[in-house]
């Protein structure tokens, strides 16, 4: 059984003709999917993915699927086209991601990879912020204790869109700060100690999310594992 009930349903839930987020076909849809990549993506299970020479840092990563087929028109519509109403079945999934890599309900505190401010403003507000909320109210109803923590901040840099896989680890190395006065919470005596999952869009070369870690790591929230929706696949030449 899977670990977040109603996840399907929503997805499933047709009533209006709109452009299908995984498709672009014009289907019925109510959260954005047809019929045919509802089964699509109800297919993807959360497995381990780890990039080819990964980056010092990384934590453990568990990936939906690969970037690519539905799961990656999804997040294109919903970062690029202005999709928002798909943060709530994208953030379902990410939840998904959530409870299979941490395995059975426990206390977790979700960290969103934070957009820089030029980015928030470009896609109205930041992008995984709005899935973490929407994960973290889906594990709750599932019986999981859970707190969304915001404790980084985006330093201004390039769209990694538009840089190599060396471009990327030199913009990561000062990608994120600690807000200040960044703690980790108290735990009330006697309770687990809450797993920290650090959360992303899509891993590639896994620079950012180490960064992302080491900065969390700095402040006593050492990610256990970091949780995405999607990851790229290196193709080999032939």
């Amino acid at each position: 059984m899977r670990a977040v009930a109603g996840l399907w349903a929503d997805l499933a839930d047709l009533v209006l003709p709109v452009e299908c987020a995984g498709c672009r076909e014009r289907r019925a849809a109510r959260y954005g999917f047809c019929p045919g990549c509802v089964t699509a993506l109800a297919a993807l299970r959360p497995r381990p993915v780890r990039p080819t020479a990964a980056p010092p840092g990384l934590p453990p990563c568990v990936a939906l699927g690969p970037y690519g087929g539905a799961l990656r028109e999804a997040l294109l519509a919903y970062k690029e086209r202005g999709r928002h109403g798909l943060a709530r079945p994208l953030g379902g999934l990410l939840a998904e991601v959530v409870a299979g890599a941490v395995g059975a309900a426990r206390p977790v505190l979700l960290v969103p990879v934070p957009d820089t401010a030029m980015a928030a403003r470009a896609r109205y507000g930041d992008h995984l912020d709005r899935l973490a909320r929407h994960a973290a109210a889906r594990l709750s109803r599932a019986g999981w204790p859970v707190q969304v923590l915001r404790p980084l901040r985006a330093l201004p840099r390039p769209d990694s869109a538009t840089l190599d896989s060396a471009g990327r680890a030199r913009a990561a190395q000062s990608a994120f700060r600690a807000r200040p006065r960044t703690a980790p919470p108290r735990a009330r005596a006697g309770a687990p100690v809450p797993v920290v999952v650090l959360l992303d869009d899509i891993v590639t070369t896994g620079v950012t999310l180490a960064a992302a870690a080491r900065v969390l790591s700095a402040t006593g929230l050492s990610p256990m594992v970091a949780a995405v929706l999607a990851a790229t696949e290196k193709r080999h030449r032939s």
